[in-house]
């Protein structure tokens, strides 16, 4: 099967720094790839470019066979969406009106907004549990609501493709959970492409059909996460050690860090006493 995005010889920067250097990638269609990593190792970078908010400094990314800096905008904006880091919105910009904007790669001059418009900004606020909150100024709501807020605008632009940038920022874990779920129904449900950078190792594992794992700028692994989430890699790529356990209750690879911390210092004592 055709990869629904790839990358051939990609290098990116900013300025004379080089951050990604000729990288081959290639997004399996239908599937949740996460992207994994130390802080700074590129992980981000290579999504804005993908999104092509980043010009790559060379090489060439593909959308569907085709190249994407050849592609329209609003051509992209109606394939992929993107939710990147830390988005901010204008003052007093309520929450229906944030959403709304998802709906800008389906409007001209000739279509004016419409009734599927307003159907898909309404299933993206009541799927992210904002109906409550719709009339609020996005300004004046917790760092939770407002991620749902952003997330809920990417849902409305209705598109195959979604990119997302650590989308569970600011969320604390039952919203972390429900965020994760709705994004593995639209896969599972719908076939759509999730991409996303998370931080949460463990959650990357659960969700995941396909981890890459990002080093110095290239690609160090990447597979499924039972193929390929080892000690070792841990160590390689995030500098920790740590042991590999399963989840008990879906069975996915589990990274349980070495370190410090009351019952270590409990388990140390008890050592000393034989």
């Amino acid at each position: 099967m055709r990869p629904v995005i790839n990358t051939q010889s990609l290098s990116l920067g900013y300025g004379d720094k080089l951050i990604i250097n000729d990288m081959d990638l290639e997004i399996p269609k239908g599937e949740i790839t996460v992207f994994i990593g130390a802080n700074g190792c590129g992980k981000s970078t290579l999504l804005r470019s993908v999104a092509r908010l980043l010009k790559p400094q060379g090489g060439s990314i593909a959308l569907e066979g085709k190249e994407i800096s050849s592609m329209s905008s609003k051509e992209v904006a109606r394939k992929m969406a993107i939710l990147p880091q830390s988005p901010t919105a204008p003052e007093g910009l309520t929450v229906y009106q944030l959403v709304k904007q998802g709906r800008y790669p389906y409007q001209s001059w000739l279509k004016q907004w419409s009734a599927e418009d307003e159907e898909q900004v309404q299933k993206a606020i009541e799927a992210t549990n904002l109906s409550e909150l719709k009339d609020r100024a996005v300004d004046e709501l917790s760092g939770g609501q407002r991620q749902r807020a952003w997330i809920a605008m990417t849902l409305a632009q209705d598109t195959d493709i979604i990119l997302l940038d650590e989308p569970t920022t600011y969320l604390d874990m039952t919203h972390q959970i429900e965020i994760l779920d709705l994004l593995y129904d639209l896969n599972e449900l719908e076939n759509r492409t999730i991409v996303m950078v998370l931080h949460d190792l463990n959650l990357a594992c659960r969700y995941a059909d396909n981890l890459v794992a990002v080093k110095d700028g290239s690609i160090h692994a990447e597979g499924r996460p039972e193929e390929i989430i080892t000690p070792g890699l841990v160590r390689e790529v995030f500098g920790m050690e740590c042991q590999i356990a399963f989840d008990p209750i879906f069975g996915s690879p589990m990274c349980i860090p070495f370190g410090k911390g009351r019952y270590a210092r409990s388990r140390i004592k008890a050592m000393a006493n034989g």
